[in-house]
Parts: structure tokens; sequence; C-alpha cells
């Protein structure tokens, strides 16, 4: 049977429609990750590491984020106090919980990544993934691994500078949770739309053209990649998904223009 190619349709202009747009990727990565054999059997390894992680830091946060949100704002001993201690207590939980699987899961995955990216663009069409050579895939993998460590700061030092709201008391907890999972999503769009680009030798300055231009599709992605980290069983294919939908991502905006040609012709 043969399928159409995966490669999104997107309007050339941003649009309303391009956050629910964004969203759609992740049907569409999913599809494509079940009907591609080798797609599957990557993700599958991924999906074994990225379960051995969550749970690992799962059990971590559900021992230390207590003792944080008391180092911030002693638990009160009214009975109302203690009500709205709990909430901000389950929403730092979240919160911490999103930032370490995005900081732990790109390190831990890294070699993985760029070649179920390879993998996603040679079912879109006009690729095909170079054959392995060592020192090739050496360079690729550190390449991949300070990248990702570059990206990781970001989102960490984008918390950081969030992170004083937390000294207010109350609200301070509940906008840090707000402004922090907005960021969170943003950066996710960029970490997954950033990936191909690199390997294709864009500057970074071209995936941040892009995210200004199409900021809407952008945030659809990194919402529904956000949520998905939610979603028991399936969030274990979270970085699979994220991975396969940032490269669809590209190669739509490449469809449309959104995106040039790769530098060099590569």
């Amino acid at each position: 049977m043969t399928h159409p190619s995966p490669v999104p349709t997107f309007s050339a202009r941003p649009g309303p429609a391009d956050f629910f747009q964004g969203l759609g990727l992740l049907g569409r990565a999913w599809s494509l990750i079940f009907r591609t054999p080798r797609l599957l059997r990557l993700s599958s390894l991924c999906a074994a590491v990225t379960l051995v992680a969550l749970g690992g830091l799962f059990a971590l946060l559900w021992v230390y984020t207590p003792g944080v949100l008391g180092w911030m704002w002693t638990r009160p001993e009214a009975w109302y106090g203690q009500a709205v201690w709990y909430v901000l207590l389950v929403l730092m939980f979240l919160v911490l919980l999103v930032v370490g699987a995005n900081v732990v899961l790109p390190l831990v995955l890294a070699p993985l990544q760029d070649p179920l990216s390879e993998l996603t663009e040679e079912q879109c069409g006009g690729y095909t993934s170079p054959p392995f050579r060592l020192g090739a895939f050496t360079r690729g993998l550190v390449t991949s691994v300070a990248h990702t460590l570059a990206r990781v700061f970001f989102l960490l030092l984008g918390l950081a500078v969030l992170f004083p709201l937390n000294l207010i008391p109350v609200v301070g907890n509940t906008a840090w949770t707000v402004l922090g999972s907005g960021w969170t999503m943003v950066w996710l769009a960029g970490e997954h739309l950033a990936a191909p680009m690199t390997r294709h030798l864009y500057p970074f300055a071209e995936v941040r053209r892009v995210m200004r231009q199409r900021w809407l599709l952008c945030l659809g992605f990194g919402a529904g990649v956000y949520v998905l980290l939610w979603v028991p069983l399936l969030n274990s294919f979270f970085l699979p998904v994220a991975v396969v939908g940032g490269t669809l991502l590209y190669r739509g905006l490449l469809a449309v223009g959104n995106v040039p040609p790769p530098p060099a012709g590569k």
C-alpha cells in the first residue's frame, strides 16, 4: 500500500490555523512511526530508555519537591493555607518533572536523535541518509550532545530568569508555573525544529527567524509535545514523537519556502 507523503501542507503565510496545524504534527508523527518498521524499532528503543529515566526522575522529585517549596514558603498552619500550599506543591512538581524530562532525556538519547530525524526525512522524500562512517558518526554525536547542552542551557536560563517570581507569596509560585510552562512549550518547539536544521548546517539565527515568523505554528507543536508528557504509557514515546514531529515541521516549512534550501546544497 502506498501512503501519501508525510510532509505537512502549511500555508505560506502565518494565520490563526497555525496553532492547530502545529498540534496536528503529533498525529502525523505517530502515524509515520507506526507504519515505518525502522522508525518503530528505533522509537521503541527510545521508549524503553525513556521509561527508566522518567521513573527515576519521578521518584527523585517525589522525595525532594516538598523540601524545595518548604524552603521558599513554609507550610502554613491554617487549613486554607495548607490547601493552597499543596496546590502549589502539585504545580511545582509538574513543572519540575517537565523541565527534568527535557534536560535528562535529550542528553541520554542524543545518539538516537539524528538517526530518527534522518529516517523521517527519508520517508518525506528527496533525502538519503549518509552511509555509516565511524568518524562521521563520532563527530555527529559530539556535535549533537554539544548543541543539546547549549539548548538545555537556554531552557534553564529562561526558567532562572523567572524564578524570582517564587519569592512573591502565593501568587508568585502560580505565575512562575504558568510562565515557566509557556517558556518550556516555546523551547520544545525550538529544540526539535533546530535539530534537523542543525544537521543541515543552518545557523541558529535562521531557526530564530523561522520561529518568529511562524510562532503560532511552533507554539502549537510545542504545546502538543508538552501535553504528551502527561499521557501515561504514551509519554514513553515523548522524545521520538517530538523528533519526528520537529523534522516534519522543518520539511513542511521548507516546502512552502519559509525555510530556504540547506546551505551548501546539503
